[in-house]
Formats: structure tokens, sequence, C-alpha cells
């Protein structure tokens, strides 16, 4: 029989106690505590989707008593909690999120993404609705400027709260930059329709071509609505600022996107220049290779510096696109109304900027020339503040605080009118607006947000994990997605897939009920739960502070305080 320890009111330092088996163990006046972490992929998320909560539901559904049906719609809830476009997001988000993996320092990140859309398009296919939080109607009246993801983001987050909200579009659809920055075969047309849809059967009313500024005045909005939340993204593109580049043949990455997007023929001709390394002038290179050019991405740094998505360089070069790097356009030849030839320089690396980044700086005497039939600008883009001067802050776009609160009485702002991010930012910057607003109303203290400290993989026991590689979606080949300019390169996981990736999740930072710490306590100080997954207990009196169940816990959730 194991010796108990009686509590103390102070501290004892390094103990010695004899073991049931009659051997001397070290001993201590700590205690195991459980402690939950912040798991890496969820503080890695911009918008602090819970993670590890949503891929556990799926790895745990069968011991936990939940069919798989009941546990992919359990697990759609908790996506759309924080975020109404998962199918979207499984598509276009860069995922940081992987790259805060712990899994990555094992065998390979958890593929959170794959799995985000696969539960986005078992909700599509299975006539998923967003609810309600409450059964609340408010008589406060709210108008969204942009059906881009923080306007949509904003608007659901009200609406769900029993807010009636409007939302103004300038253009003839609603989406945003999903819509016309992002071509089909990444993003088709009818998973970001079906997810709006269900958006304005929450209630949310929708007004394509009302361009506030333009067709409606501002202070209109402003004498009609109790809060204006302002995301009009960032759809005018910039142009080069070189000579000769005002011809018919030269575009900006969002005009030529939304061009294509919207169904307009654009003839590109044989061979695309495009001028820039983000994701618009990937999207911009490879729609150049679906229109039947040969087409050239012209940047003035390296690949390393490249802000576009890896995955997406690595598929435009798959699919034929040259990369021509540490050069610059400094001239264009014309004849008429359109460019022939694109002067360029050559450019090395010098110190960093302000981003971060090298600064590429001009090598003497070493213009080269390149032919072309089509330029494609795509090196920056700003928001169109016409008729909305108000909102503009001198030579910075819209300013809001971190609440998402601006200079101006009752409005709010997010998304690209800040500044360029990704789409999980703009989903953020809505949600955060609207939490904002609904606390105004109600006259709610808004706290600090009050985050678990994060657990990092030197925390968590790896090799307890077995193992396994990542499941990958099917990829279309090069040749193929070539054929059609809409057709979708990659496909969802299958359900024993997602299924399967789920199970690699390592639960970082919360109990997954795998009784390590039970089997290694020779005290019985810990107690099971009767049912699976339910909470462990400590019989602090018999403990020992031998430390074994902090230990040796594979998640790092037991500490001994």
């Amino acid at each position: 029989m194991a010796k108990i320890v009686k509590k103390v009111s102070k501290p004892l330092g390094s103990l010695r106690s004899q073991s049931a088996g009659g051997s001397s163990l070290e001993t201590s006046s700590l205690r195991p505590v459980q402690v939950l972490k912040t798991p890496p992929c969820s503080n890695g998320c911009p918008n602090g989707t819970n993670i590890r909560e949503f891929l556990t539901v799926i790895s745990q559904s069968e011991e936990s008593g939940l069919t798989y049906p009941e546990a992919f719609q359990k697990a759609w809830e908790i996506l759309t909690e924080k975020n109404p476009l998962p199918a979207v997001c499984g598509r276009v988000c860069p995922h940081p999120c992987e790259d805060e993996c712990n899994r990555g320092h094992k065998d390979g990140a958890v593929s959170v993404n794959s799995l985000e859309r696969f539960i986005g398009d078992y909700a599509l296919e299975n006539g998923f609705k967003l609810h309600r939080t409450s059964e609340a109607a408010y008589p406060q009246k709210v108008a969204v400027i942009g059906a881009g993801p923080a306007g949509l983001s904003c608007a659901y987050q009200l609406a769900r709260r029993g807010y009636e909200v409007t939302i103004y579009e300038a253009f003839s659809k609603p989406g945003g930059m999903l819509r016309y920055g992002i071509p089909d075969y990444r993003l088709p047309a009818s998973v970001l329709d079906k997810e709006i849809k269900r958006i304005e059967d929450l209630g949310v009313n929708i007004k394509c071509n009302q361009s506030v500024g333009r067709d409606i005045p501002y202070d209109e909005l402003r004498k009609n609505y109790d809060a204006i939340f302002v995301g009009i993204g960032a759809h005018k593109g910039r142009l080069l600022g070189v000579p000769n580049e005002e011809a018919g043949n030269v575009f900006t990455g969002t005009e030529f996107l939304n061009r294509v997007n919207s169904g307009e023929a654009v003839d590109v001709g044989n061979k695309v220049l495009v001028v820039g390394a983000g994701d618009t002038a990937i999207d911009a290179a490879r729609v150049s290779r679906r229109l039947g050019a040969d087409v050239t991405i012209v940047y003035r740094r390296t690949r390393n510096e490249m802000p576009a998505i890896k995955e997406e360089i690595a598929g435009a070069e798959e699919e034929g696109v040259r990369l021509e790097f540490l050069a610059a356009p400094v001239d264009f030849d014309r004849s008429g109304d359109r460019v022939t030839r694109m002067k360029c320089q050559r450019m090395e690396l010098g110190e960093p900027d302000e981003s971060g980044r090298r600064k590429p700086v001009p090598i003497p005497d070493s213009y080269f020339f390149l032919d072309c039939s089509t330029v494609i600008a795509a090196i920056s883009q700003e928001p169109d503040f016409t008729g909305l001067d108000i909102l503009h802050e001198g030579k910075d776009w819209i300013k809001a605080d971190n609440s998402g609160t601006t200079r101006i009485p009752d409005t709010y702002a997010g998304g690209d009118d800040l500044e360029l991010g990704l789409v999980t930012i703009a989903i953020f910057n809505g949600r955060r607006a609207a939490e904002t607003i609904h606390n105004r109303f109600q006259n709610i203290p808004a706290g600090p947000e009050q985050k678990p400290p994060v657990i990092t993989h030197d925390k968590i026991m790896l090799s307890y994990y077995e193992s396994k590689l990542r499941n990958e979606p099917f990829s279309l080949p090069a040749e193929e997605r070539l054929k059609d300019l809409d057709r979708e390169i990659t496909s969802t996981l299958t359900q024993e897939q997602a299924i399967d990736e789920a199970k690699r999740c390592m639960s970082c930072g919360s109990c997954f009920d795998c009784g390590t710490c039970w089997s290694y306590c020779q005290d019985q100080v810990i107690v099971k739960p009767l049912a699976r997954h339910g909470t462990y207990k400590f019989k602090l009196d018999f403990c020992i502070g031998c430390k074994k169940c902090a230990e040796n816990c594979p998640c790092g959730y037991i500490e001994m305080k």
C-alpha cells in the first residue's frame, strides 16, 4: 500500500518517500494541475479558428458515441462560429495555421486547410444552415459597404445576433475579391454563391450595383442606419509608373482578373508578361496560360522573396510559367496603342527595406528587352475612395483601432481597405467589428481577450504519436489543367481521408484520454473518467509529487505546481 503524504501548508522542497514496493522515491510539494493550452495552429490563424476542437470532434467521434455525419455537423458548427465561409477558406487560405502545427516537427503538419474544405463542402452537399445565436430582434439597423469577406463576415455576425443588416455592393454580384480577384480554378463561383446564399437566408439583405459614394451619398447611410461597417476592399490596381505604359494591352492585375471572372473575353495574344510576385500576379499568369499564351513573370527580387502562396508558385511553374528574377521594367516600346517590347534592367539585392526583404538595386547598363503581346502589372492595389473621401486619411487608407472603430462616429472598417492581407484577416476584421457594434448597442463592456499560453513542440512528447504521413488531395496533371479555364485543380478529400487526417491531430495542450498519466501513477492519485473523454481527477492527498504524470503526458496538458 502506498504511503500517503499529508498536505503541508508550506513548500517542503524535495522529500524522500517509500513507494508501495519499498523503494525510495524522490518526492516534492508540487502537485499535478490540468492546464489547458492554446494550440499553435489556432494561435497562427488570423481569425483564431478553434482548429483543435473541430478536428478532435471528428477524430473522437466513434469513442464519443457520435456518428460521422453527426461529427461533421458539429465540426461545421465550430468552424462557422467564427467563419461563415469554410468551403471558400478551405480553398484559398494560405493556411498559416499549418506552418505553426507542432506535428510539422515530426512527420508533417496536419492538413487543416483540406479538412476545413471537406467540412465546408460536406455542409453544402447536405444543406446545413446557419443559425442565430438567439431569438432576439434588436431595433438597431446596420449598413455594410462591400460584400467581400470582411463585409459578409460582419453582416453574418450581426444578423445571427438579431440585427437588421443591409449590404451595399458596387459590383453586380457579391463576393468582392473572392469573386472578382480569384480564378474559378481555385475557387468555383458555385461554391462562393452557395456560402453567400446561406448568409442571405439568415436575413442579410444584399443590394448589388449600389455604389456608396457614387449612387448613394455616404451621409444618407449615416442618417438611416445606427452603425456602418466599411469593407470596400482594394479593387483599384496600380500601373508600373514607367513611360509608355498607357496602352490598350497593358492591364493592372485586378482589372485583368475582374474582366475574366466577369465572363468577358480577353484576347491576351501569344506572349504575356506579368510584373509582380504576389497572389494576383500568379493568378494572372496562370489564367493567361489557360488563355493559350506563353507567360513570363518578371520580378525584381528572387524566389525567396516572392510573397505569393508557395503552392501557387509551384503550380504556375508546373503549368509552364517562366520566372524572370532580379529584373525590373523601365520602359516600353510602343506601336500605336499597343506595347510590343518591355525594356528591363537587371537588379541585385541590397540591404533589407521596411518589409524585411532585401531591397533591389539597379545594376548600371544592364538593360535587356522582352517581347510581349500583353502586359499585366500586378505590383499592388488600393481602395477606390471615389465619393468616400471622408474615410481616406491623407496618404493612408482607412484607419481603425483594434476594435475596428474609425475616427468617424458609428463607423467601423476592416479588410483590405485597412491594408492588404489574407481572406482570414478580412473575416476576422468583420467579426471583430460586429462584436464591437453589438457591445456598443447593448452597453456591454469589452474586456481584453484572455488566451491560455501557447504550447510549442518542445512541450509535446512527439515520440508518443505514431508516425503517419499527410493525406493529400488529388491534383490534376498540368496538361489537364490548361484545357479548361474554370476546372478546379484540386479535389476535396474523401470522407475516409478526412477522418484519417483528423486523427493525426495531436490535441496539443488538451487531454485526449490516452490514459498515460493513469498508467504511470503508482499511488492511485489519478481517477479515470467512467465515460470516454470525460475529465480525469486527482486525489491529491495520495500524491507524493513524483511528476511522472506530467513528464509523460504526451500533449502537455498536465503541469506540476
